[in-house]
């Protein structure tokens, strides 16, 4: 099993295969747009158009379990990443990460580097086989995270 096994809801309610991803270096972060981490989308549209040309996909799952900071619906969400950060990478409808409603991606993500999603912006990168290969607690900036990337694409 893998994350390519994982079906997901985008932002307009359509369901997606993971699978649409294989053979990528993605970056699959929980994110909010009312938390003190929230200026980390711009670090992470650098990473994106940065590395995105060579095979890096960062996406977006919004989750609201955190002292509700994920507020609004999917179209204001994306709204605000767009018109304030410039971000492009695709973003997911909105999720949990923790506890017994947990979508069935996190569950596995956490199963794979293991322990509870401790806040918003966690970051789980996975290598081109769609295997988890490091976790990143949601206080790392974006650039530090290059390196980690770089290793992976370059595989």
């Amino acid at each position: 099993m893998n994350v390519y096994d994982f079906t997901v809801t985008d932002n307009k309610g359509n369901s997606v295969s993971l699978k649409e991803y294989e053979g990528k270096v993605l970056l699959i972060v929980n994110t909010a747009t009312r938390c003190g981490l929230t200026p980390q989308y711009e670090g992470l549209e650098a990473l994106y158009e940065k590395y995105r040309e060579q095979g890096f996909e960062i996406l977006d799952f919004p989750c609201n379990q955190f002292a509700f900071q994920a507020p609004g619906d999917a179209e204001k969400i994306d709204s605000f990443c767009r018109l304030n950060y410039g971000t492009k990478f695709p973003r997911f409808a909105k999720i949990k990460v923790n506890g017994s409603d947990a979508d069935p991606l996190y569950v596995y993500l956490k199963e794979q580097k293991p322990g509870r999603i401790e806040w918003n912006f966690a970051k789980f990168l996975i290598d081109r086989k769609g295997n988890v290969v490091l976790r990143f607690a949601p206080t790392d900036k974006p650039a530090t995270l290059e390196k980690a990337i770089e290793a992976e694409l370059a595989k």
